[in-house]
Parts: structure tokens; C-alpha cells; sequence
């Protein structure tokens, strides 16, 4: 599967650079690495090229490059509880919360002191500690393809609130283009439900959240939402058999205008049209406050604290680490690095970052699900909202899912 290519010109760089890592080599070895991606992503490609400069350089060591199955979290939960650990994890936001205890801590390896601070609310412990190496440092909003919004007349900057945003995709629809772009087959409705919760909740109910007592009205209000897209018909007809590689392409060919996806969605659509204009912008709030900006964890890397490998492990991090390749890591996925002394290339999310993100002023929310809600409710986000989308279920009777899940789940995590 290893194709070996890549989009970015540091391969010299860095295959000089993994040279200084044989220290920790093993002949005949073999690393586990579930990368949580599909095969076809870019930073797959990244990681491909990344293990074939550092098995280069550290002779008998292979890096097994393995790509998401479509249960990955299910799949990691049981090998986890079975004591079968991947001597390399894709951490998806939970390094902290879900997957700590099986992990080695990483605050001392060589890179650490490079550590982003403003991922530390969602990784560092009180202790100091913390058990991923991130690829990202995670800030996504609402992605559009601007050549679409130019076409039926909308500037994007002027989507402040989701009637805005209704309005923009009336027009979309009337164009014969289709508003919203969801993955149906890949968990495209928690997605689309995790963007829209933050602003649903006030600051005091994401306190009563926290301690455990559902609020029923916000997330409600979130339902109705995507319900009355639906009965617009806003969403993508084949929606339930779409995966996120369709919604990158459907982006690319400007057959979709909107999607709820993180930035690394607008680079994998750039690799099937690289003179795309796609961008992103905040998320409307429900609440009428400002627009808003999702941020965290999400490309992160953990290692088996019990690995047989923990130590070649540990220094195939730190060669992923190092400036030039951390920042081809970063931007293989369109965002900033996790390391302050990388620098990536955010390509056609260069202007967004520039307007929305560079200067600060636009509130950052973490992602609902890995802060306020219980450990397991990310596929009751899924399935109540897909209910929804596909009207299976009233927003009502998603809501009943939602808040059961959460009892019981919050019950079972104290």
C-alpha cells in the first residue's frame, strides 16, 4: 500500500535528518501503527513517506502503515480492554480522557519543550502530563467552495447566522448544486452535530453538562435544525451511502458548496482539483452569540505504554517531530502544527486562517463531544442525528436517544 508519494518538497530534509534516529533500531522490527486514516488521504501519503525515509535510514525496522476500518473506535475499545495495544495510535481527540492510562507519557522526550500550549486544556493533566505526539494543532469552521457561493451571488463573509446560512444554500439548491455535503457511511452526521452543539449551549448549560445533567432544550434546538434542512432537501441525495471521499470530491468538482468537516477534508478535496477555491468560516451560533471557530485535538499519536516497542517507538516520534517533518505532517491536513517550532503550508486555507484565525478575536470552542459529553456518545451523536437526516426519527424522538445514552454513560464514567 505504501505508494511513497507526497505533495511536499522536504523528502532531503528529512531523510538526512532520520539518519540520527538508528540509535533505537532493531533488526526485524516491526511497528504497529494505526493511523486512524483512509488509504487515499494525504496525510496518509505523508506518513508513507515519513516511514520509508526512517526505515531507510534504520535498516531491518518496518513501519506498518495500517488505514482506518470503519469501526476504528469500537475496534480499538476491545483491543484495549483485551491488553492488545497498537504500539502506535491514532487518538482522535481522546489522549487524555479515553486512552491516558494505556499510553507512555511523552512530556520528557526531546520534542516536548515544543509542545503547542493551546492544545494543553485538552491533553496536559494536572500532573504536567500528557500521551500523544500532535500532529495538528486543530482549528476548523464551516468549509465552503467559494467558487460555488461566487456563482449564485453569496459572499461568505456575510454568513454571521444559520438563516443566513439557509438563505445561502436556498440559492445553492436553486443552482442545481447541492447545499450540504454529509457522509452518511462515515459518521458524517456526528460531524455535522458535533459544529452545531457549541452553539446551542449557553456557558451556564455547558456547566450543568459537565456535572452530568442533560439539558434537553439546546440540543433540541440543534435537531430541528438539521431537520429543517432535510425538509428542505438541503442535503446530498445520496447521503447515506456517501463517504467522506465523495464529499471531498463532490467539494472539489463544485457539485457541493458546504461541509462539516475538519481541514483535512479541504486537502484531500485539493488533491482531486488543485485550482479548487475552498475555504472555511465560523459556525453560526444558535444561541444568536457570535460565530465560532471548533478547535482541539484531533490528528494525535499515542504509544503503547506496555509495547514490547516503546523505545523504537518513542524515537520514530521524535523523528516525526523534528521541524520539517512535523510541519509536512501539518500540512498534509491544512492546518497549523501541534510543534511551535514547525511551520506548515496551509495552502488554500491560507486566507481563512488569515481572517478568522491569526489575530484570535473569533472564539475557539473545543469539540463537544470529547469535553461535554459522557465517554461513548459520539455514536449516539451519530445515529440520532442520522435518524434525522434520513427522517427516521423525529428530532424528538433523537433527542430521547441522546439523553438516555447520557444517564446511563455518564453513570458508567464516575
Amino acid at each position: 500500500m505504501k505508494s511513497r508519494s507526497v505533495l511536499f518538497a522536504v523528502g532531503t530534509v528529512i531523510a538526512l535528518a532520520a539518519t540520527g534516529c538508528s540509535s533505537a533500531a532493531s533488526e526485524g522490527t516491526t511497528l504497529e501503527f494505526q493511523t486512524g486514516l483512509s488509504i487515499d488521504a494525504q496525510l496518509m501519503a505523508a506518513f508513507e513517506e515519513a516511514s520509508s525515509d526512517y526505515e531507510a535510514a534504520n535498516q531491518g525496522v518496518t513501519i506498518d502503515l495500517i488505514p482506518a476500518g470503519t469501526n476504528y473506535e469500537a475496534d480499538m475499545k476491545v483491543r484495549l480492554a483485551a491488553g492488545n495495544v497498537p504500539d502506535i495510535l491514532w487518538t482522535h481527540g481522546w489522549s487524555l480522557l479515553r486512552y491516558s492510562e494505556f499510553l507512555a507519557p511523552l512530556q520528557d522526550e526531546p520534542w516536548a519543550e515544543h509542545f503547542n500550549p493551546v492544545l494543553s486544556d485538552a491533553m496536559v493533566n494536572d500532573a504536567g502530563e500528557f500521551f500523544a505526539f500532535p500532529v495538528d494543532t486543530d482549528v476548523a469552521g464551516l468549509i465552503y467552495n467559494a467558487d460555488v457561493l461566487d456563482q449564485v451571488g453569496v459572499d461568505p463573509a456575510d454568513i454571521v447566522t444559520w438563516d443566513d446560512f439557509t438563505d445561502a444554500a436556498t440559492l445553492v439548491k436553486a443552482a442545481g448544486i447541492v447545499p450540504i455535503a454529509a457522509a452518511g457511511k462515515d459518521s458524517g452526521a456526528g460531524q455535522l452535530a458535533d459544529w452545531l452543539a457549541p452553539g446551542a449551549y449557553t456557558d451556564d448549560e455547558l456547566t450543568e453538562l459537565a456535572a452530568g445533567r442533560f439539558v434537553d432544550q439546546p440540543y433540541q434546538d440543534l435537531l430541528d435544525l438539521v431537520e429543517s434542512w432535510k425538509d428542505q432537501e438541503l442535503y446530498n441525495p445520496d447521503y447515506s451511502s456517501a463517504s467522506e471521499d465523495d464529499v471531498a470530491r463532490a467539494l472539489s468538482s463544485g457539485d457541493a458548496a458546504f461541509a462539516f468537516n475538519p481541514n483535512s477534508m479541504v486537502s484531500n478535496a485539493t488533491q482531486y482539483n488543485p485550482d479548487v477555491t475552498l475555504g472555511y468560516l465560523p459556525v453560526p451560533s444558535i444561541t444568536g452569540d457570535d460565530p465560532y471557530l471548533i478547535g482541539g485535538e484531533y490528528n494525535a499519536y499515542g504509544l503503547s505504554k506496555t509495547g514490547d516497542n516503546l523505545e523504537l517507538a518513542k524515537d520514530f516520534l521524535n523523528f516525526l517531530a523534528q521541524p520539517a517533518q512535523a510541519g509536512a505532517l501539518a500540512s498534509a491536513v491544512g492546518s497549523i502544527p501541534g510543534m511551535t517550532n514547525a511551520t506548515s503550508e496551509l495552502g488554500a486555507l491560507q486566507d481563512s486562517y488569515d481572517r478568522y484565525v491569526a489575530d484570535g478575536t473569533v472564539p475557539l470552542k473545543p469539540y463537544f463531544d470529547r469535553v461535554y459529553l459522557p465517554n461513548g456518545m459520539w455514536n449516539t451523536m451519530v445515529t440520532s442525528t442520522d435518524s434525522v437526516i434520513t427522517g427516521q426519527s423525529a428530532p424528538s424522538g433523537a433527542l430521547t436517544q441522546v439523553k438516555s445514552d447520557f444517564s446511563s454513560l455518564f453513570g458508567q464514567s464516575n
